[in-house]
């Protein structure tokens, strides 16, 4: 009964992957189709905000998720009003990024974060990380910087969109696990906050930049523009399903397979774009990705072994004075925590997990 079980929630897990990496490649070929006819990236943002902010309330409701917890406006202040604008800032540099150069390239500098994690972890934190950790971020530059200096369609706008974009995306896991420990509130409901303060935050910048260049000169003024609104459409309501499927794979397992997961997914939109957008590409360009993304799960590997290694150090110091409380300890352990994972487990996990899908 227990194999039937665990096998019904690997294929569960199976399942998901497969549908997040589908609506994730989806909604990027999509986006670079429609940008390619519909120059517009804080266009795109705000449709995507709406979707977020349209579509959350009423979903979340029906799937049962709690709801708001309260929160002081001196906090909602300090934390959530910046990552709310991190979020329209993020989302705009990641449009801009895919409108100069090739989806294929955008992802394989996104894979820089880690290294924008390990630097504003230690300046923010004031984190060490291990010698593995460090050595980690080796392939992903030279990666990187292979994938650069082969890249046919490269575009200087387009590169340095791509990493504000990452740096950004990077600060905004750091202070939204913060928030999430802080404050106990639902991680679906987070996004739909932020996804509901940055459209408001959002909607002035984007009357003053885009507003009357989109309806003057875009193709949406005349009779073909319905296939540019289906396109809008289309990549918002994809946008917020990445979403949903990225929170959902997240609270179902551990840090590590969410880490590689989410390389995987890389891996599965820089190919799925290489295949179906056709742009040209060249051998040591694609042998640069690969670097890439091995790097990426070269560091989601240093750090789960450094993670485990710190909880060794934690509990030995007990071991040799008191064998009679630590197996206590761990009789408690298998009993409430290892035989109950569900009850607080998924949560909990999640407070300790990067909120990496608000892309």
């Amino acid at each position: 009964m227990a194999d039937r079980v665990v096998s019904r929630e690997v294929l569960t897990v199976f399942f998901l992957c497969l549908l997040w990496y589908f609506v994730s490649s989806s909604n990027n070929v999509v986006g670079k189709m429609l940008l390619n006819e519909f120059p517009y990236p804080m266009t795109m943002t705000m449709v995507q905000l709406l979707s977020i902010t349209a579509y959350s309330g009423p979903f979340f409701n029906m799937w049962g998720v709690r709801k708001f917890v309260d929160i002081s406006w001196k906090y909602y202040l300090k934390l959530i009003v910046p990552l709310a604008l991190g979020k329209f800032i993020a989302s705009v540099f990641t449009h801009v990024s895919i409108l100069k150069v090739p989806v294929s390239y955008a992802h394989t500098v996104k894979a820089t974060m880690p290294l924008f994690s390990v630097i504003l972890s230690r300046v923010i934190l004031g984190e060490k990380q291990t010698l593995p950790v460090y050595l980690s971020l080796v392939p992903i530059i030279t990666g990187v910087a292979i994938a650069t200096a082969t890249e046919l369609s490269f575009d200087l706008m387009g590169l340095v969109c791509a990493l504000a974009a990452t740096l950004q995306h990077t600060l905004q896991n750091i202070y939204s696990k913060k928030v999430l420990h802080d404050t106990g509130v639902h991680h679906l409901r987070l996004l739909h906050i932020l996804g509901r303060l940055a459209l408001i935050l959002f909607t002035p910048v984007w009357f003053y930049f885009d507003f009357r260049e989109v309806f003057r000169n875009s193709i949406l003024v005349t009779g073909e523009g319905y296939h540019i609104i289906m396109l809008l459409f289309a990549d918002g309501v994809l946008s917020w399903l990445q979403n949903i499927l990225a929170f959902s794979v997240m609270s179902m397992v551990t840090s590590l397979t969410y880490a590689v997961a989410s390389a995987s997914k890389r891996i599965f939109i820089i190919a799925m774009s290489l295949l179906i957008l056709g742009n040209p590409v060249t051998g040591t360009n694609i042998f640069g990705m690969a670097l890439a993304i091995l790097g990426v799960l070269l560091y989601n590997k240093a750090k789960y072994d450094a993670r485990e290694a710190e909880k060794k150090r934690t509990i030995l110091p007990f071991s040799s004075t008191n064998h009679n409380h630590i197996d206590y300890q761990n009789q408690f352990y298998d009993r409430f925590v290892v035989n109950k994972p569900l009850i607080n487990g998924a949560f909990n996990n999640n407070t300790n997990k990067l909120i990496a899908q608000f892309v």
